[in-house]
């Protein structure tokens, strides 16, 4: 006898899974928490269907056919609606939004600022080399190795303290790197990457905007329309009156894999190893 085949698309397993996390999300609400009577025996723990949806104003039957995985068309609005009504936490509402196939009006944020005690990790690894960058390529924090190979950051302005701009215009960043080319393309198949989870925000638009004014290789680049995720991986740095330097880089995520992260460079090898004391004991 044949097994019938699974008839199921992809988009069926998103409502069935959208119905089971908003019915789970429903059922941890108490009446008292959301400034409604508690009235009457219930069956069920939790608040009604019809409870939710006057709570986020929207039609009993529609909140329901939602909850019970129907192909409906779902507005940002009516999820930002549902989603306030539940109480959702920002990693509840980002999935909420991603199950039902829609675009966050209010999307989280990310926070540009670094801890205490993250500065004070980036400054004990001195003297290798660290560096915290957003999720934008801003340098957030950074030791004093790392000035080694990018040059006096507190001179640079704060809108041109990031890794793209500094890549692609004249700095002693761009003049230290040993494989420019490689490094420029490799940044910019990075940025695109992430910028899809940004192409509305006007500071990410305004920094792809400014360096296609200052910088053909840039712009020839981006109009390549790459795309990389962020890897960890070997950079070379030749700097003057130091020779030549060798690191294995790994980033480690401070947060969503997305967004800010610490980069931290590691000597590849002995000689590097004993320029970096020498730079150290001469700064």
């Amino acid at each position: 006898m044949a097994i019938p085949a699974d008839t199921h698309t992809p988009a069926d397993e998103r409502r069935r899974e959208l119905a089971t996390f908003l019915r789970s999300r429903r059922e941890r609400i108490s009446p008292e928490q959301v400034g409604l009577p508690a009235v009457g025996r219930r069956r069920t723990p939790g608040l009604r269907r019809e409870e939710v949806a006057g709570l986020a104003a929207v039609g009993v039957t529609w909140y329901t056919w939602l909850e019970q995985g129907r192909d409906i068309q779902v507005s940002p609005q009516v999820l930002d609606s549902v989603a306030r009504a539940l109480m959702l936490d920002r990693n509840e509402r980002s999935h909420l939004f991603t199950l039902a196939g829609g675009e966050d009006p209010a999307p989280v944020k990310e926070c540009p600022t670094v801890s205490p005690a993250i500065r004070a990790m980036v400054e004990q690894l001195d003297p290798f080399p660290a560096v915290v960058i957003s999720s934008r390529f801003d340098i957030l924090a950074y030791n004093r190795a790392y000035t080694w190979l990018t040059g006096d950051l507190d001179t640079i302005p704060d809108e041109d303290r990031n890794i793209m701009w500094m890549v692609f215009t004249d700095t002693p960043f761009a003049r230290n790197l040993v494989d420019r080319a490689a490094a420029r393309a490799g940044v910019v198949a990075r940025f695109r990457t992430a910028m899809a989870d940004h192409a509305a925000e006007p500071a990410w638009k305004s920094l792809v905007g400014r360096l296609r004014k200052v910088s053909p290789d840039f712009e020839e680049a981006w109009e390549r329309h790459e795309v990389s995720g962020l890897v960890n991986g070997f950079k070379q740095f030749a700097l003057p009156g130091a020779g030549l330097l060798r690191f294995e880089y790994t980033n480690l995520w401070l947060g969503p894999r997305s967004g800010t992260r610490l980069v931290g460079y590691v000597p590849q090898d002995q000689e590097t190893r004993d320029r970096l004391r020498q730079l150290a004991s001469g700064a």
